[in-house]
C-alpha cells in the first residue's frame, strides 16, 4: 500500500510547497487540509483536499489514524499547543512540523519520552529557518574539534513568496524580549536590536540583520554543548522594511504591537506592500553560517588553532526552500532512511550525509569553506 501523508494547513504557500516537494520526490498520496472549501484548486491524481479545523478533534484523530506521516503547517505556532503531536503519538503516526517559535518548540520537546515509547519519529522546526539552517550548522560544527560560537544570519527579499501567516509570525516575534545563549550564559535580548550590515552573495549584496527570536537560539546550545554563544539575526530587503520593522518594535506603543488587532493590521499592510515590491526585489532567501569580523559564523578549535568555517545557501523563493527542508525529512522518513523515535529538532535528528544527499537531489547548492 502507498504511504499517506496528511498536511495540516496545506493550502497556504508554505504547506503547498511542502506538498509539491513530497509529490515530486515520493509516491505518497497526500491529503491537504484547510478550514474552508478549496476554490478551483487542481490537486492532481495523488492529492485530495479535506475541510478540517484543528478544533474538530474527533475528525482530526480519524484522519491521523489513516496516515503514515502528519505534517503540521497550520501556523502561526505562537498560538498552537502540542495537541496534534499528542494525537500522532497516541496513534503511532510519525510527525513533522514547520514550527518557528520557541514557545511551541518547548511544548513539543516535552513529549520526547512518550514518542520514544510509542516508536514515533517526531521532528520539529523542519523548514528553511529553522530547518535547513540547523542542518547547515550541524555540518559546520562537525568540521571542528571543539565548536565555540554559532552566528546565523537570514535575509529575505520582500515577502519571500510566503503568505500573510509568515507576516503575522514576524510581528509576533517583536512582542517580547527573549533569552539567548551568549558568552556561556542566558542573557535577555531585545528583538530587532544590534543591527549588523553583512555582505551576502549576489544578487543580495549588503543587507542589515537584527536579533530575532528563533527556536535555534534555544535548541542549538542543547545540541552542541561546547558552544558558548548562539546568535540568530534576521533582516529584509529592500532595507526600508528593516526600518519599518524596527519602528514597529521600538516606537509603536507596546500595548498595540502586543494586541491581536495591531498584529493583524501590521501583517495585512505589510503583505500588501511586499506583494507590490516583490516584482522589484524578488522573493528569495539567503542563509549564512560563518565567522568573519562582523558576520554570521561558526568558530572553534581545529587542530589546536582557532578557526572559522562558513556555509551559505541562496534560493530565489523562500516558500519553496521551506518546502525542500520539510519535504527532505518527509522523504527520508517515508523511505525508512530516517527512523529515530522521540521528539527531536532538525539538527539533532538529521545526519549530515543524508541532509547533503537530499539537498543535492533538489539542486540546492550550499557553499562551504574555511575563512
Amino acid at each position: 500500500m502507498k504511504n499517506r501523508v496528511l498536511i495540516l494547513g496545506g493550502r497556504g504557500r508554505i504547506g503547498s510547497s511542502v506538498a509539491a516537494d513530497i509529490l515530486t520526490h515520493t509516491d505518497a498520496m497526500v491529503t491537504i487540509t484547510g478550514r474552508s472549501e478549496a476554490n478551483n484548486q487542481n490537486l492532481g491524481e495523488k492529492t485530495e483536499f479535506l475541510v478540517l479545523d484543528l478544533a474538530e478533534v474527533e475528525k482530526l484523530e480519524s484522519i491521523i489514524a489513516s496516515s503514515n506521516l502528519v505534517i503540521h503547517c497550520a501556523g502561526p505556532f505562537h498560538y498552537r499547543d502540542a495537541n496534534v503531536l499528542k494525537l500522532c503519538i497516541a496513534a503511532g503516526v510519525n510527525y513533522l512540523d514547520v514550527s518557528d517559535h520557541r514557545s511551541f518548540t518547548t511544548k513539543a520537546l516535552k513529549y520526547h519520552d512518550a514518542a520514544v515509547n510509542a516508536g514515533v519519529t517526531a521532528i520539529v522546526n523542519t523548514g528553511i529557518f529553522p530547518g535547513i539552517s540547523n542542518s547547515m550548522v550541524r555540518h559546520d560544527v562537525e568540521q571542528f574539534d571543539i565548536a565555540e560560537k554559532i552566528h546565523l544570519s537570514y535575509l529575505v527579499a520582500g515577502s519571500g513568496g510566503a503568505g500573510i501567516t509568515v507576516m503575522r509570525t514576524t510581528f509576533l516575534g517583536l512582542q517580547n524580549p527573549f533569552t539567548a545563549w551568549v558568552d556561556g550564559e542566558w542573557q535577555t535580548v531585545k528583538p530587532y536590536t544590534k543591527r549588523e550590515d553583512i555582505v551576502f552573495p549576489a544578487p543580495y549584496g549588503r543587507g542589515g540583520v537584527y536579533w530575532f527570536d528563533m527556536p535555534e537560539t534555544l535548541t542549538l546550545p542543547a545540541a552542541f554543548p561546547t558552544v558558548k554563544s548562539v546568535i540568530t539575526k534576521f533582516g529584509s530587503i529592500p532595507d526600508y522594511y528593516n526600518h519599518l520593522t524596527w519602528i514597529a518594535a521600538h516606537i509603536f506603543p507596546k500595548f498595540w504591537i502586543q494586541s491581536q488587532m495591531g498584529v493583524e493590521f501590521l501583517s495585512t499592510v505589510s503583505h500588501k506592500m511586499t506583494n507590490f515590491t516583490d516584482q522589484f526585489s524578488g522573493i528569495g532567501v539567503v542563509v549564512r553560517s560563518l565567522r568573519d569580523v562582523s558576520r554570521s559564523h561558526v568558530t572553534g578549535n581545529k587542530d589546536g588553532k582557532q578557526s572559522t568555517y562558513c556555509s551559505t545557501l541562496t534560493h530565489d523563493n523562500t516558500a519553496v526552500a521551506t518546502g525542500y527542508g520539510t519535504g527532505t525529512i518527509a522523504e527520508l522518513i517515508l523511505t525508512g532512511a530516517l527512523n529515530q523515535p522521540g521528539v527531536h529538532t532538525t539538527e539533532s535528528a538529521l545526519p549530515t550525509h543524508l541532509f547533503t544527499q537530499a539537498m543535492q537531489s533538489r539542486g540546492i547548492n550550499i557553499s562551504s569553506h574555511w575563512v
